[in-house]
């Protein structure tokens, strides 16, 4: 999953990016308003958190004007005013939650899950292929009964495919949602992660679930 902040405090900016970032989300970061739409202009998002006091626009406008360019993306507000009235001009702008300054990682983090658990292409916290299971909550991952250890790029690549099981994922959209604005296009960096993720998930087991389709892309399913 990736997701953009747009918080014009470098600071702030940084430790949400890192805490995300940690949680296996990529992350790319705008610290005005402008560069905020920038960014999503040319980025394709599964999550914004945007700061509403912002350089340039401010998180109302940058809002109004992603929705008004039909951006379905979902948004959580992110500031210090706490006012009723601040909340529903948030709201009003279509932002689909508001958490005020100062706020706890935790509840940034389930308030992120659970907008993301609204999209309708997603499914529920315990995703199921064959006889691998993978927990969206606690980035669990096993397969036939035993446990699997993952580094957090390696959850975030087997999730995104997850959630897409049985369909093609072609190497631009990995890319687009698994890495960041850093990712080299030019690299080989997705087929190695994808050889790592097959050594952990296939090796040992007489039904394989990653596939790649030369040119095409991969898919995971469970193929009998």
């Amino acid at each position: 999953m990736r997701i953009l902040v747009v918080e014009d405090e470098p600071r702030m900016a940084s430790v949400i990016a890192r805490g995300l970032r940690e949680q296996s989300y990529a992350v790319d970061v705008a610290l005005d308003g402008d560069d905020g739409l920038y960014q999503c202009s040319i980025n394709d998002y599964d999550l914004i958190v945007l700061d509403v006091l912002l350089p340039q626009r401010d998180g109302f406008e940058v809002c109004r004007e992603l929705r008004a360019r039909g951006t379905a993306t979902p948004v959580l507000m992110l500031t210090a005013r706490a006012a009723v009235d601040d909340r529903i001009t948030g709201f009003e702008a279509g932002a689909d939650d508001y958490l005020t300054k100062p706020f706890s990682f935790r509840e940034l983090l389930a308030r992120i899950h659970a907008l993301l658990r609204r999209d309708s292409h997603l499914l529920p916290d315990e995703i199921e292929i064959g006889d691998l299971i993978i927990n969206s909550a606690s980035h669990r991952v096993s397969r036939a009964g035993s446990s699997i250890q993952l580094t957090a790029k390696e959850y975030a690549l087997l999730e995104y495919l997850a959630r897409r099981a049985g369909q093609l994922v072609s190497r631009a959209d990995i890319a687009a949602h698994v890495w960041d604005n850093d990712f080299d296009p030019f690299s080989n960096t997705i087929e190695v992660y994808m050889n790592r993720l097959r050594k952990k998930i296939d090796d040992g087991h007489l039904t394989k679930l990653l596939h790649t389709r030369r040119g095409e892309g991969y898919i995971l399913e469970s193929r009998h």
